[in-house]
């Protein structure tokens, strides 16, 4: 890797703040629309699964009533996120809403079959690809600069906060009635949808009609732009590897806590370690975003990627539970600082066009590579002491995650992938959706002309912006 030596003096501007990002109206009803969606996904999760153990008191169907919600991205969630990119986002995301939102009064009419329950589930969760990408690629319209930074760890930490909350809520309005609690899910649709039909202004899409092609081919171009792209191909190894080990714990917390519970009831252990991983998650995002600029969270990104599997490997010496509770928040706390920022690099490297498609072939690559970890690691337990395999796990993952950033690409060459995004976006100007600000102009974050802090790479100015064509994201949470 080519050595350069970031520039630690402060930005002119400084990091954004939280009043700035939430000054933004658009923003603001993104952000309360997501929120309420997340909230309610995991409280039909809850609500679902103990509605298909009352019913047929099998544990296998119950658990087949959470996993389906997965299914979509792992069979089609590329090609179901296309979609996006063909349509208005803000027409995406209500559609989609409102789709959910009847499929999900239909699971809660009472006497509902299980297979039929399932099959509405299924119907319900394809809306999500579509849905989450169309958001994934509205964010970098409404916000740029560090502003666009700070908004996906909000987004990030907001979407742990909401499994946490979901879930509890879930547990606890199913076991009164799960019903009530699938018409609460039903009714955060309906809020969701319009806060954005009314919240959000209306773009074009991102692709015309003349521009289309075979949704197939369109897709296999999202999977060539992110893997044959030697940048973003860079940051995707990084985030992927990331997932890969610091989803562990909280998919072995069951089997963990049972044999290993210590003076804890079983479940309380249980609750404590999958919970600690959402939380590191969000105190980290909220912590780095908070406390370091843009330029030193550049610098730091590496360091974090790394410490995410190295806070897990002292697993190995078989600690009680609060101590593989705190070993897992420290692994959340790094991912979460390293995460933004991964996602503003893809931003800014992302040709026009593919921000939606993108979005899909990362989102399934997570969700393949975090339910492999799980699989992988839960097979090894069978044969080896959990706390072995995690420590093990983990120690390959520090040595992978130290090879991934030793082969970081340099500046100059993610400054020239940079620089190509924004001469693509330049040159299909005239098709490519309108963002924030006028595309030419020399705005940013503040709207006076200032470059944005987020807008450096290691300290140097690469031209462009987030917020103009050929600068996109994608949004992990």
């Amino acid at each position: 890797m080519e050595a350069t030596v970031p520039d630690q003096r402060p930005s002119p501007e400084g990091p954004a703040t939280f009043r700035e990002v939430f000054a933004d109206r658009e923003y603001r009803a993104v952000f309360a629309a997501s929120a309420l969606s997340w909230i309610g996904d995991y409280i039909a999760k809850a609500a679902v699964t103990l509605l298909v153990y009352e019913a047929t008191r099998s544990v296998a169907l119950s658990a087949a009533a959470f996993a389906v919600s997965y299914l979509p991205w792992l069979v089609g969630g590329p090609l179901l996120a296309t979609l996006a990119e063909r349509h208005r986002y803000r027409q995406v995301m209500v559609v989609c809403d409102l789709v959910r939102m009847v499929l999900m009064v239909g699971i809660a009419i009472p006497g509902m079959p299980v297979p039929l329950i399932l099959a509405l589930l299924f119907a319900t969760t394809l809306a999500n690809p579509p849905s989450q990408a169309a958001k994934s690629a509205l964010i970098p319209l409404i916000l740029t600069g560090d502003r666009l930074v700070l908004g996906l760890s909000i987004n990030s930490s907001v979407g742990q906060a909401a499994q946490v909350v979901g879930y509890l809520a879930g547990a606890a309005i199913a076991a009164f009635s799960p019903t009530v609690a699938l018409l609460v899910n039903a009714a955060t649709f309906a809020l969701s949808a319009a806060l954005v039909r009314f919240g959000v202004a209306d773009r074009p899409p991102a692709m015309t009609a003349a521009h289309r092609s075979h949704l197939l081919r369109e897709t296999a171009e999202g999977f060539q732009i992110v893997f044959g792209t030697p940048v973003l191909r860079a940051i995707a190894v990084l985030v992927f590897a990331a997932m890969l080990f610091s989803v562990v714990p909280e998919g072995l917390a069951a089997a963990w806590a049972s044999e290993h519970a210590g003076p804890l009831d079983a479940g309380a252990a249980q609750a404590i370690i999958m919970a600690a991983s959402p939380v590191g998650f969000i105190v980290g995002g909220l912590v780095m975003s908070r406390a370091f600029g843009p330029d030193r969270r550049l610098t730091m990104m590496r360091p974090l990627a790394v410490l995410s599997p190295l806070a897990l490997v002292p697993a190995l010496f078989d600690p009680p539970p609060l101590v593989v509770a705190l070993l897992a928040a420290a692994s959340g706390f790094a991912v979460a600082g390293m995460l933004p920022v991964a996602n503003g690099l893809f931003v800014r490297a992302l040709p026009t066009g593919f921000r939606a498609r993108a979005f899909g072939v990362m989102a399934t690559g997570l969700q393949v590579i975090q339910g492999l970890a799980v699989l992988i690691t839960g097979l090894l337990s069978e044969r080896y002491p959990i706390p072995i395999v995690v420590g093990v796990w983990s120690a390959v993952g520090v040595l992978l995650m130290a090879l991934t950033a030793l082969r970081w690409p340099s500046q100059p060459t993610i400054a020239s992938a940079v620089a190509a995004a924004e001469a693509a976006g330049r040159a299909t100007a005239g098709t490519a959706v309108p963002l924030a600000g006028s595309a030419g102009t020399e705005t940013g974050p503040s709207g006076d002309g200032r470059r944005g802090p987020s807008e450096q790479l290691d300290g140097d100015p690469v031209g462009g912006r987030p917020g103009e064509p050929g600068y996109q994201r994608h949004a992990v949470s």
